[in-house]
């Protein structure tokens, strides 16, 4: 059978446990598993695991230091006036933190709207003050990344998301403004070269392509701070967070400590400019075959396109159960879409090998094939 040989053809990739296309929490590099693993029995040779030593040991402020320097070598932002962060909370609590630090009393915030994650942002944001949506993509179900529109210059600040997960659409560039610049980069963050000098604040959580759940990353900018004239509960105070270097509480220290094997892993690749020819390699194979299979169609804007998500469609239902069981039984996991948009989704974080993607494009053309067979023998 046609599928049979399909599956023998698939052992020519090298073994894995899962091609994970999870969207969250993601795949991470095997050398990062290991090298976690052992640190959870002996971390450092000290006979303690990296679960149960003090977040106040040396060995541990030593991986917080190393953590934020490789943010800022890997970002390009040295000596350029930036703190960096690893908080808790996730990015759902930055959508509070931001307005909170940034928003001025009785000011404005603009915000563009492009898909959930960015109406959630929105929402926390209302209480503070006039919030401004400069434009949104709602209506078209959020397939495209709005463009050409006006930003206040009276706002506090203009918060935009780089990735859209859900929808699977990505900013491609960013706009000029006068007012600071916020990014939730949750997902696509290490991902591809940008000025990121350009931008005030990023914030982004671990679990998209940096480590496991449980922290979250702040790159801000300092001069922005302490401008907004209203008093900022302890917890959600960034000033009081960088002047305690992050451990004004105790920090997550394992998925920080996670965090630092995968900036190293990313460093010793190349840095950000090596895992984005790899990205961009990833997503070109991918998409070329949702475009050239007459079985498929691509949901985003094709000029807004993520690489690092990319969300599609069967155009006929009945063939949905055949190959949900192609891909399950060529060793995919997590293709399935979003549960508000349905569909698939295919998650290209960094560390998702491009043998992966040949695997699920080599399912999708194995699916046109039997497709063919079966609409030529009932002909």
């Amino acid at each position: 059978m046609v599928f049979q040989k399909f599956a023998s053809d698939l052992k020519k990739y090298p073994t894995m446990k899962k091609h994970n296309y999870s969207a969250g929490p993601c795949i991470l590099p095997q050398d990062v598993f290991e090298e976690a693993a052992q640190a959870v029995v002996n971390f450092n040779n000290s006979d303690l695991s990296i679960l149960e030593i003090s977040h106040r040991s040396k060995d541990f402020i030593a991986v917080m230091e190393e953590a934020r320097a490789l943010v800022l070598e890997l970002l390009q932002l040295e000596n350029k006036g930036y703190q960096v962060l690893f908080l808790a909370g996730g990015a759902s609590l930055e959508f509070l933190m931001v307005p909170y630090n940034l928003m001025a009393q009785h000011g404005k915030a603009a915000y563009l709207d492009t898909g959930t994650w960015a109406s959630n942002a929105i929402k926390e944001a209302k209480p503070f003050g006039e919030t401004v949506i400069v434009a949104s993509s709602k209506e078209q179900n959020y397939t495209f990344i709005p463009k050409g529109f006006d930003i206040p210059n009276d706002a506090s600040y203009f918060h935009c998301t780089s990735n859209n997960t859900i929808f699977g659409t990505q900013m491609k560039s960013f706009p000029k403004t006068n007012v600071p610049l916020v990014c939730d980069m949750s997902s696509d963050i290490f991902s591809r070269t940008l000025d990121f000098s350009q931008f005030d604040l990023i914030y982004a959580g671990a679990q998209k392509n940096m480590g496991p759940a449980g922290t979250t990353l702040v790159v801000v900018k300092e001069s922005i701070l302490g401008k907004t004239g209203r008093y900022i509960p302890s917890m959600l105070d960034y000033e009081k967070h960088i002047k305690a270097e992050s451990m004004y509480n105790t920090p997550p220290v394992f998925p920080i400590y996670a965090s630092l094997l995968t900036l190293r892993w990313l460093k010793k690749l190349g840095g950000i400019a090596a895992i984005e020819k790899i990205n961009e390699a990833k997503a070109q194979l991918l998409y070329d075959e949702i475009d050239r299979n007459p079985l498929f169609k691509g949901t985003a804007a094709p000029e807004d396109r993520s690489i690092m998500n990319a969300t599609f469609l069967l155009l006929d239902e009945n063939h949905v159960p055949i190959f949900d069981k192609m891909w399950k039984d060529a060793g995919i996991s997590g293709l399935t879409g979003h549960r508000s948009v349905g569909g698939y989704r295919a998650s290209m974080y960094n560390a998702l090998p491009l043998e992966s993607v040949h695997v699920l494009v080599d399912v999708m053309k194995e699916l046109e094939l039997v497709v063919c067979k079966q609409e030529a023998t009932l002909s």
